[in-house]
């Protein structure tokens, strides 16, 4: 496949790293050259099946609609925008085209997820939870994307509110801990990612899976067909 990569920050890298090494091209088009999506053109995307999105908070948006205006499907592993979420579906079902977007491509951290879901009866058995979450010093967004959605799936069948505690330090790739705490015991779950490159092969592998469909995809919910 011909893939539009935009980001050229360390996941970016190894995305299009990966991608390569799975046979795919690779256009890059790094956020200083596309400000303001201003370098989205129709030309720049026209020979592209797929755009990736591994960019910041601040620019994420502007670049889903310009390539959904455009038709293009898209895989976002950008988080920070989700408040948008019903309006950008919405416009990605009218296009006709695809979309998947997720807080963790990590297959280690879906799997997590499933986890986390086992442990919420919990929650009625007067189990406190509180989550954790570390990443590197530069990450912009806080909660993180991933603590967000742990969040919501203890929040599912529960009235509590959960507080989610984040630490930015040094050169954390990114972990994750879900504390049950009672007044008997504490269970502790946790994810620690030791590289960013679990990330960058489930982004490549959702764009692999995507084309040649329509709709408006969350990865949690279609990993495990990838």
């Amino acid at each position: 496949m011909k893939l539009l990569l935009l980001g050229a920050g360390k996941t970016g890298k190894l995305v299009a790293e990966v991608a390569r090494e799975r046979g795919h091209e690779v256009d890059i088009l790094r956020s200083s050259d596309n400000r303001h999506a201003s370098g989205l053109t129709g030309e720049r995307l026209a020979p592209s099946e797929i755009v990736i999105d591994f960019t910041t908070p601040d620019c994420v948006l502007e670049n889903i609609r310009a390539c959904v205006a455009a038709g293009k499907s898209m895989v976002v592993g950008t988080t920070g925008w989700y408040s948008e979420i019903p309006k950008i579906r919405a416009e990605v079902e009218a296009r006709g085209s695809a979309f998947v977007y997720g807080s963790n491509f990590s297959i280690g951290v879906n799997l997590f997820f499933d986890l986390v879901r086992a442990a919420t009866p919990a929650l009625q058995h007067q189990y406190l939870p509180h989550i954790y979450e570390r990443h590197h010093e530069q990450k912009k967004d806080a909660p993180s994307g991933t603590a967000v959605t742990i969040q919501g799936l203890l929040q599912q069948d529960s009235d509590l509110e959960i507080e989610v505690t984040s630490f930015r330090e040094g050169e954390v790739v990114g972990m994750h801990e879900v504390v049950f705490d009672s007044t008997h015991d504490t269970i502790y779950l946790c994810h620690d990612a030791k590289s960013r490159r679990g990330f960058a092969e489930g982004a490549v592998r959702a764009a692999e899976w995507l084309a040649g469909k329509k709709g408006f995809f969350d990865f949690k919910d279609i990993w495990r067909e990838i």
